[in-house]
């Protein structure tokens, strides 16, 4: 997959991030260092991932979710057993 950020030839436009607490802006600049981009480029390939590839079709999943609720709905796990069943994985 080709970053839309690398189509040239389209106008593109320009958009000014103010007061970015110092945190994000560490952790930003470090992920960006870690991956050989630039700031701009590293802010650009956060925002793709994030509005991007990160759409879910509701459509899709739902029936998966009523499905797996529905095999648990006949049994609820008391903090008892949620405990033996973790502790018996380890003895």
């Amino acid at each position: 997959m080709i970053p839309l950020w690398l189509h040239f030839g389209t106008t593109m436009a320009n958009l000014t991030i103010k007061n970015i607490p110092d945190d994000l802006y560490q952790r930003l600049k470090k992920r960006a260092e870690l991956n050989r981009r630039s700031m701009n480029a590293e802010v650009l390939v956060c925002l793709e991932e994030t509005l991007i590839t990160s759409q879910i079709d509701a459509t899709t999943i739902l029936p998966r979710i009523r499905e797996l609720r529905a095999k648990s709905a006949r049994h609820l796990l008391t903090d008892e057993e949620i405990l033996r069943i973790k502790n018996e994985g380890r003895s």
